[in-house]
């Protein structure tokens, strides 16, 4: 009894922690894309810190944050405090801390880099799978 009840509780601790996404009221809208980082639309991905939207994927747009030279992180622009997608602005950087996203609708902020809620929100933001090819090319997708 012992062992079936081990087995159970590791096996709901292992999928729940395989989708840090999971009960993510953000819709989940899959795509899958490639962006040359060297494009003009893109030119503040060319250094770390910098960031860009990429319009028409997911279900608000994405922003881009590049946390190192090879790494990137791809959010949701659509807010998890407005699930139903009521507020018309999607997420945007605080002109004062550009590390922090603001939905000025809820008055919810989240983290940039790493899409965790720091106000007024139980979630954090949709994050999206990247893979960088060492030199201009990011895939982004779900």
């Amino acid at each position: 009894m012992k062992s079936t009840l081990f087995l159970l509780v590791s096996l709901i601790l292992i999928g729940s922690s395989c989708n840090k996404n999971t009960g993510n009221p953000v819709p989940n809208i899959p795509f899958d894309i490639t962006i040359d980082i060297t494009l003009p639309s893109y030119s503040n991905l060319a250094g770390v810190g910098g960031w860009a939207y990429v319009n028409n994927e997911g279900s608000r747009g994405l922003i881009i944050y590049r946390r190192a030279i090879d790494e990137f992180v791809a959010f949701d622009r659509h807010s998890p405090a407005d699930p139903e997608g009521i507020c018309f602005l999607p997420l945007y950087p605080d002109s004062d801390n550009f590390l922090q996203l603001n939905d000025t609708c809820n008055n919810a902020t989240f983290s940039l880099y790493d899409g965790s809620p720091i106000s007024n929100s139980q979630y954090g933001l949709r994050q999206y799978s990247t893979i960088f090819n060492g030199t201009n090319s990011l895939r982004i997708y779900n």
